[in-house]
């Protein structure tokens, strides 16, 4: 697990089986209303039942990536459908992104280190 700042940018997560949703996207240039919807979204995924944690980090020529992790499928599934989260997803696809993938997977096992476990 990572160090228990609360500064770091890796989320504490607990030991898996554990499912991760990874978005990568190549942002268009311009805000667009793009900085504050991120960061609603932000704190609304980590809010939302199942979540928990979310890791991200974005270059200067606008490429990022997200990670949020979660409990089980249906917890993304139903984060998926959210109203005010499908409202980003078209405005992501319309204005903000030149392209995305996202992917999402079961974490099975985990190292940390430099040490390891």
């Amino acid at each position: 697990m990572p160090p228990s700042d609360t500064n770091t940018p890796f989320a504490a997560l607990p030991d898996p089986p554990y499912y991760a949703v990874i978005f990568t996207a190549q942002r268009t240039s311009g805000d667009n209303g793009y900085a504050a919807m991120a960061a609603k979204m932000s704190e609304m995924a980590q809010a939302h039942p199942g979540c928990i944690g979310m890791e991200t980090t974005r270059d200067e020529t606008g490429f990022g990536i997200t990670v949020s992790y979660w409990k089980t499928e249906a917890d993304i599934l139903d984060w998926k459908a959210d109203a005010k989260h499908l409202i980003a997803q078209q405005m992501g696809k319309s204005a903000w992104y030149n392209h995305y993938i996202l992917r999402i997977s079961k974490v099975e096992r985990q190292y940390d280190g430099p040490e390891g476990r």
